[in-house]
């Protein structure tokens, strides 16, 4: 048996976004720069695709530019807000502990440089406040930059909310929404959102293509120089097959949103009751602010690769957390940023389903988890201090 539940590191390409991509391989393979009917042909879809993504968002056709992925849209973002802000002076920036590395190290990078940033502090269920967001602007603040949904636990943050108090305030707001596009319902406009990233391979396009979307009068500052591909604003020739495959699947995925969210929902809350039932375990995140698909347990007294391996040998496909950090021995940053002590952080477990997964495959992945946390607890030193009492169990 064989059940994919890592679908927050990536998901498997759809049979919509693949026949999207094959016409752009053999067929119509001009580069878009080119004036010869080749190129133009290929320039026509480039088009077709910005405006389809932009239709998704509820923006504009020319606020949307192609980077490789979510990573370089949240660098490029970042950078562009904080450039900007520097003109005029301004160089503090509000972010929260919980962020993906691609926002954190380019947060750390802008430090280096002067910039001061505040990461706001999240409580257990990692849910951050429009209020806590508006006590961090200050006068000098350029950016507030907080993720639309976690990639580790799941919490879905109150991006409306946290958009109006910072266009209030005539801050930029950025939001990483790289776990959310597709899942959720997204008007950037409505939403008060200035800057969004996204990434095609969290909703079944491929990899190695993204969106950033910039609202008209932001102005993008350049990550790589060498060509007017973008409107100047990212050189390189266009992947025209991937921003195909990509605009196919978004839209495919924005058109099921409603009902993949509720079969999503049905089985992540049956696996959540599932799992509830392991004595000593706790589900890390809002157990209703969260992803449809998202579910993600600590289990006192066991560590989290072991499991993995085990529940690999079961035929099951999962993660300890971010997939940018899965080999690390260290513990996720987003679990201590929620109070999660270090021991009771390394035995995290992360299962995120697909539409494609199955209530027979939810039932036989509870049982599995359930053999081997008793498997692992049973040849424990620490599970018998802690059943013993020499030590106390945190999680009880």
């Amino acid at each position: 048996m064989g059940i994919y539940l890592d679908n927050a590191a990536t998901t498997k390409m759809s049979r919509t976004a693949i026949n999207a991509m094959l016409p752009y391989m053999d067929g119509i393979y001009g580069n878009p720069s080119s004036l010869h009917s080749a190129g133009q042909a290929a320039n026509e879809a480039l088009t077709d695709a910005r405006g389809r993504i932009a239709k998704l968002l509820g923006c504009e056709a020319r606020e949307i530019t192609f980077p490789s992925g979510g990573s370089e849209a949240d660098n490029q973002a970042i950078v562009s807000a904080a450039r900007m802000g520097e003109r005029k002076g301004k160089r503090h920036i509000v972010s929260t502990a919980i962020e993906h590395h691609a926002v954190l190290h380019t947060l750390n990078a802008l430090q280096k440089q002067g910039f001061e940033i505040t990461l706001l502090d999240v409580p257990e269920n990692g849910y951050v406040t429009s209020e806590q967001v508006r006590d961090a602007i200050r006068p000098d603040t350029c950016l507030v930059t907080v993720m639309y949904a976690n990639n580790e636990i799941g919490t879905v943050q109150p991006i409306a909310e946290i958009g109006a108090v910072c266009r209030e305030r005539g801050v930029l707001f950025h939001t990483d929404a790289v776990q959310a596009v597709g899942h959720l319902v997204i008007d950037v406009k409505a939403q008060n959102i200035d800057l969004l990233s996204l990434s095609a391979h969290k909703f079944h396009g491929p990899k190695g293509i993204g969106a950033l979307y910039a609202r008209k009068g932001v102005l993008l500052t350049n990550l790589i120089e060498g060509g007017a591909q973008e409107r100047g604003k990212r050189a390189g020739t266009e992947n025209i097959p991937a921003i195909m495959g990509m605009a196919a699947a978004m839209e495919e995925a924005c058109s099921n949103l409603g009902a993949n969210a509720a079969k999503l929902t049905a089985l992540r809350d049956r696996l959540i009751a599932g799992l509830s039932e392991i004595p000593h375990s706790i589900l890390n995140g809002d157990p209703l602010q969260r992803l449809p698909g998202n579910v993600n347990f600590c289990f006192e007294g066991i560590e989290g690769e072991s499991l993995l391996l085990l529940l690999d040998d079961k035929g099951i496909a999962a993660s300890s957390g971010s997939a940018c950090t899965s080999g690390s021995l260290d513990p996720s940053h987003v679990l201590l940023a929620i109070g999660r002590v270090h021991d009771i952080a390394h035995g995290s477990l992360r299962l995120s389903l697909s539409e494609e997964n199955t209530e027979e495959e939810i039932d036989y992945t509870i049982g599995a988890v359930k053999e081997v946390v008793a498997y692992l607890r049973s040849i424990s030193p620490i599970w018998r201090d802690l059943v013993s009492g020499k030590k106390e169990f945190l999680i009880k």
